[in-house]
């Protein structure tokens, strides 16, 4: 055997890969080809993603109808790249948006295309709360996760992800976000008091910055109520409220809108990830009429104009989102995971957290759920962790998983915490 012949097929991406890489380390196999909720490597072995994407994949990987639009246009040389220029392609998503979104919900934002990632959603949100205020501070919440780009970065809660700048993180306090001292605290009351003191220190705000559901944070999930006070809070003191959806959007807790039905109207809401429908690179910032006071470029982007992702996009809502059909049938596997997973924590003394699909256990330790991550991985099942130390396994499957598909992922979930958590309780004991 030659000395090239021994190579690993991954001595590639340690030989040339910047060291930053993530999730490969979990995952430390070469994957080539995906479809619906499998994925497969290169040796031709399946496996079940519950990661998808990081919840960039909710209708899954390479969706026939999505992958058929996609094709057609570029084999009709559509238009690919066009910054922020008139295209039929963004016309076609405009319009979808305005007609299964926005109208069904009596909203009526504008839509600003950002950079192609949530973080340049983020970065756009806090820059015109600013511009809109005159003001510099921002809200943020303990655990909440926005992006690492300096501005979205000094928003997270991350210690990790903060201590990457190596350099003052500034323009944003933190407050606690709901049951963040226990069920008996409410937070909303304690932000309430410290903006209404002038003596408080923490500066009028320029907007207050919230997810309803903290995907990185640990899947803490806020009630409607609090939410509901959180907004009231910010319009009593001139703040914008803004929303982050770009994890727990795209119908992944429920509608298409993390909050819909909470009786929420957030001043501005930025989406990214799921929005193009096809892990294509899109991401916006809704703006309320009033507040789009940008003059022409003053925020922009060279990749604000992701052609290809308009088209998935447009046709992701064609096919998802233009009745009740798919979020009723999401509800139906979210209230199965719920099941599974509830009775799956119940035996080892557990905590299931999150909400509708965005479900995961907070197992008591990183090093625990971990292992069984780890576990589930060498039996075929693609999953990570969530959390300040890691310490939540987090379900994050295809929204368009087959009910099979999702209880025999389940099953190894299942599994691996019987392996792992098993013996942790029986050393205990």
């Amino acid at each position: 055997m030659t000395a090239s012949a021994s190579v690993t097929p991954l001595a590639t991406f340690d030989r040339v890969e910047s060291r930053v890489r993530s999730y490969s380390r979990s995952f430390p196999e070469m994957f080539n080809r995906a479809q619906g909720a499998t994925l497969y490597d290169i040796a031709g072995n399946a496996y079940t993603d519950f990661l998808a994407g990081c919840s960039s994949l909710n209708y899954g990987h390479n969706d026939p109808d999505l992958k058929a639009a996609l094709i057609d246009y570029v084999a009709s040389d559509g238009i690919a790249h066009g910054l922020d220029m008139f295209t039929s392609a963004k016309k076609r998503f405009l319009d979808r948006f305005e007609r299964f979104i926005l109208k069904p919900r009596g909203l009526d934002h504008r839509v600003q295309f950002t950079g192609p990632t949530g973080a340049n959603a983020v970065e756009a949100a806090l820059k015109l709360a600013r511009k809109v205020t005159g003001r510099d501070n921002v809200i943020s919440f303990t655990n909440g996760f926005h992006g690492v780009t300096l501005g979205a970065l000094a928003a997270t809660g991350n210690g990790k992800h903060r201590g990457g700048a190596s350099t003052p993180l500034s323009g944003v306090t933190r407050a606690a976000f709901d049951g963040y001292y226990g069920p008996d605290i409410n937070t909303a009351d304690l932000l309430d008091s410290q903006l209404s003191d002038p003596s408080s220190g923490i500066d009028a705000p320029a907007a207050i910055i919230v997810e309803t559901v903290q995907g990185e944070g640990g899947l803490n999930a806020a009630s409607p109520e609090w939410l509901r006070q959180i907004q009231d809070i910010a319009r009593r003191h001139g703040a914008l409220f803004i929303i982050d959806d770009i994890q727990a959007g795209c119908g992944r807790t429920g509608g298409f809108f993390s909050f819909d039905g909470m009786g929420l109207s957030p001043d501005i809401i930025t989406m990214a990830k799921s929005l193009s429908g096809m892990g294509l690179p899109l991401a916006v910032a809704l703006i309320k009429p009033q507040y789009d006071i940008w003059k022409p470029a003053e925020h922009n982007g060279t990749f604000r104009g992701n052609n290809h992702a308009f088209v998935t996009a447009a046709a992701a809502l064609e096919k998802f989102w233009a009745d009740d059909g798919f979020a009723g049938k999401v509800a139906e596997k979210a209230d199965y995971l719920a099941r599974r997973l509830e009775a799956i924590a119940d035996d080892y003394g557990l905590r299931v957290k999150g909400r509708g699909m965005m479900l995961g256990i907070e197992t008591g330790s990183g090093e625990q759920a971990s292992a069984i991550c780890k576990r589930c991985f060498e039996n075929g099942l693609i999953i990570e962790t969530s959390g300040s130390f890691d310490e939540v396994v987090k379900v994050l499957a295809p929204l368009t998983i087959t009910k099979a598909e999702l209880a025999a992922g389940l099953d190894v979930l299942e599994a691996a915490f019987g392996s792992v958590a098993g013996s942790h309780r029986a050393a205990a004991e």
